[in-house]
């Protein structure tokens, strides 16, 4: 990109909203559906159906005009998860942090889709859900050391432990995707 080009930009950034496209991801039922239903509209449906293929949605959060594409978790949809985030700002992992059952098959999913060049250096926000199930959640440092989330190299990471239907911490979730830069395409 030329100097002039990232001056126009830096200045555009003070007046004009910024854009993010974000791809949601995680296995069937960690909650992504509801976690985007939730930041849209700011109230949890508990008539949330399961994504067959894939749900596109826009909103604007502030200054940040959010494109997201939430990603079916079933596994005849995992293969196409690349070429929806291979596009993206950030990738966004959501996990199911109640079921220790599933952590095994998430991990090796996720190591999985980063192992795709396209997808190289592309920022990981990964979120254990469901932290609202008192009897048991992964919280970040259980959920860091579940997924082997130190070995990931090359990229910004981040993870939070979260409720998408109760809303916690999606206010500094969104506060760090919103910080994020707009990745050169």
């Amino acid at each position: 990109m030329s100097f002039l080009k990232k001056i126009v930009e830096w200045i555009r950034s003070f007046f004009w909203s910024s854009e993010l496209e974000l791809s949601i991801v995680g296995l069937q039922n960690a909650g992504k559906t509801t976690l985007v239903n939730t930041l849209a509209t700011g109230k949890f449906d508990k008539d949330t159906i399961p994504t067959i293929g894939y749900n596109y949605r826009t909103l604007r959060k502030g200054n940040v005009q959010i494109k997201l594409w939430d990603l079916g978790g079933q596994p005849r949809f995992r293969e196409s998860w690349e070429k929806y985030c291979r596009d993206a700002d950030c990738i966004v992992y959501v996990v199911d942090g109640s079921d220790l059952g599933s952590i095994d098959i998430a991990r090796t999913q996720l190591h999985q889709l980063l192992s795709w060049p396209s997808l190289s250096g592309i920022p990981l926000l990964v979120l254990s859900n469901k932290n609202d199930l008192r009897s048991f959640c992964l919280g970040k440092e259980e959920l860091i050391q579940h997924l082997d989330l130190k070995s990931i190299v090359g990229r910004k990471v981040c993870t939070y432990s979260i409720s998408a239907k109760n809303a916690v911490n999606l206010d500094v979730t969104m506060k760090w995707l919103a910080e994020l830069p707009k990745r050169q395409k």
